[in-house]
């Protein structure tokens, strides 16, 4: 698995997976619940929520087939939440980014055209320091999330693999 490590602006305690010639947005897919789960869905936008309203360092990988659930990399044990939902991506051009980042000037990533399923695993989250609190910026205080994308070939709802029983701070 090839992996490409980014630092994302989680704006408004978010970041964005989508399409990279969409026009769809989240708007109103923002619910109590989906803040809870830490994700919203719309057609062609996966809006995966943050602890944080800071950097935070994203790694992607793009794979040709859903994860082996024994892959030792790939333990949910190894996360603090892991949620996952499907993506149509009708260019083949999945772009990551910051809610508030130019789309043109995004990440993107080649994948199969059509349906594919993208997976969050978000790690380190009881010891992200916020701005203005003390240690910020010290080493191991960032949030860190892998998105791992697989083709589908169709559409499946979104799903909690675990939760962070904390919720955001």
């Amino acid at each position: 698995m090839a992996a490409t490590e980014l630092r994302i602006f989680a704006d408004y305690f978010q970041f964005a997976v989508m399409d990279e010639e969409t026009d769809d947005d989240l708007e109103g897919a923002w619910t109590s619940e989906t803040v809870a789960d830490a994700i919203a869905v719309s057609e062609q936008v996966i809006g995966i929520g943050t602890q944080v309203n800071m950097h935070v360092a994203v790694t992607v990988e793009v794979l040709d087939e859903r994860p082996a659930d024994d892959h030792p990399d790939l333990a949910l044990d190894a996360y603090d939440h892991v949620v996952e939902a499907s993506l149509e991506v009708p260019t083949g051009r999945l772009a990551v980014l910051g809610t508030t980042d130019y789309l043109p000037d995004a990440v993107k990533f080649d994948v199969p055209e059509g349906f594919v399923r993208v997976r969050a695993a978000r790690a380190n989250l009881a010891n992200v320091v916020q701005p203005g609190e003390d240690g910020f910026g010290a080493p191991g205080t960032e949030e860190r999330i892998r998105l791992l994308v697989w083709p589908t070939g169709e559409r499946a709802e979104p799903a909690v693999l675990k939760r962070w029983p904390h919720g955001r701070r």
